[in-house]
């Protein structure tokens, strides 16, 4: 009989091994330095040799779209960075950098494994729960910023996602004093925030105004769901789109990609049910951003593409009614109502079991309503703030930072060399 060991209990033996297997590391590398000082006949001896300036570690090759830019604009300056990414696949791996060093990190426990060595002045990351669960904080990394992935609730990670990092990347004023009030409730010490934007919906922005918009084309609807027991195919089947094909319109359906793994059978029967025809289209692109130009209107559920499309596009959407529990998430410390959902309405109209029935009557009243119009532009305003600037206030931030934390560590060791001569 083989031993079982349940996911939670696997996640803290794997802690707890990291911490030994870590706790010896730093002893013997000390050992060393130590036997290297005294074999030098006392010539300082730094630890640091193979310390990298500036590293970008992402767990997804998904956030290509957030650090890529990042990457690029490193590249431009002529600074090093290195880029360590948790998929074999990122797109990361096939670019031609001189300054930017891209690597495999390995996948899962591997990743954060090699993370929790890494040696670096500044990292830069977008995962949550650094010094939480497998991945901690590495001595040899002098300071960690969080960058969103997300023009929304910097709340709405899982329970003490960035109460670890040294600076975190908002985009809106909203998320400091969420951060703020975490901080307070949590007796944590004031993390940097320095504002920054959104990159990955600068470069949409940027792109959008190169191309243009969407040549003529009949009104089209964008069916964007997302995947689980709350999205809108789980609600309402198939009845969704025969109701969106009587209106007339143009209707595009594009599944979340979890969902042709997760619900394939579903999603198989729904083609075969409601084939592609000259008013019927399924998409599946890489990019989103074509499907998205050449919309009028979305309807989706509690998915992010909802701001994507809003922000960027300046279109209004339908959302669903999903019921949303805050237990597992940091946002049920916060009595204040959701920035996210305190914002939907202005930005669209909720879809029920009634709006089902009058489907074209409820895509009417968002497509050419102008109210919407003015709760968009409010929304952008407060949720993405220094539009155009993200990529330029994220370098210059990490670089500025390293050169202050070097030159507070001289002035340190000047200092204790100065005691030790009296």
């Amino acid at each position: 009989m083989f031993l079982y060991i349940d996911p939670g209990t696997g996640s803290m033996l794997f802690t707890i091994l990291i911490g030994i297997l870590g706790t010896a590391v730093y002893l013997l590398r000390n050992v060393f330095v130590k036997l290297r000082f005294l074999f030098s006949g006392g010539a300082k001896v730094k630890q640091d040799e193979d310390r990298v300036p500036f590293a970008i570690f992402t767990d997804s090759k998904r956030y290509w779209n957030v650090f890529g830019p990042i990457c690029e604009e490193f590249e431009k300056r002529g600074v090093p960075i290195e880029y360590f990414t948790a998929s074999e696949d990122d797109p990361a791996l096939n670019m031609e950098f001189e300054h930017v060093k891209c690597s495999f990190a390995g996948e899962g426990n591997r990743a954060f494994a090699k993370m929790n060595f890494v040696k670096a002045d500044v990292l830069l990351s977008t995962t949550p729960g650094l010094d939480v669960y497998q991945w901690k904080r590495s001595k040899d990394v002098r300071w960690y910023v969080h960058v969103p992935h997300a023009a929304s609730d910097i709340c709405l990670y899982r329970m003490f996602g960035l109460d670890f990092y040294d600076a975190v990347f908002v985009s809106g004023e909203y998320q400091r004093g969420q951060i703020r009030k975490l901080e307070e409730l949590r007796g944590l010490p004031a993390k940097e925030l320095p504002m920054a934007g959104v990159p990955y919906l600068d470069t949409m922005k940027a792109r959008l105004e190169k191309e243009g918009p969407a040549p003529e084309h009949p009104v089209t609807v964008l069916l964007a769901p997302s995947w689980g027991k709350t999205a809108i195919f789980s609600l309402y089947g198939g009845k969704i789109i025969e109701a969106l094909l009587k209106t007339g319109y143009h209707v595009i359906v594009r599944p979340h990609p979890q969902s042709f793994t997760s619900e394939k059978e579903m999603i198989e029967g729904l083609m075969a049910q409601y084939p592609e025809s000259s008013q019927l289209e399924w998409n599946r692109d890489n990019d989103n951003f074509e499907v998205l130009r050449r919309s009028d209107v979305m309807i989706s559920d509690f998915s992010g593409v909802i701001f994507d499309y809003s922000l960027v596009f300046g279109r209004p959407v339908i959302y669903t009614d999903s019921t949303f529990d805050s237990s597992p998430y940091d946002a049920c410390w916060l009595d204040e109502e959701l920035w996210t959902f305190s914002v939907l309405p202005r930005i669209g109209r909720k879809l029920d079991d009634e709006g089902i029935a009058n489907i074209k009557e409820l895509v009417d009243s968002v497509l050419y309503g102008e109210s919407y119009r003015t709760g968009i532009d409010e929304a952008r305003d407060e949720t993405w703030q220094c539009r155009g600037e993200a990529v330029k206030r994220i370098t210059d931030y990490m670089i500025s930072k390293r050169e202050e934390l070097l030159a507070k560590e001289a002035a340190e060791e000047a200092r204790t060399a100065k005691k030790s001569v009296k």
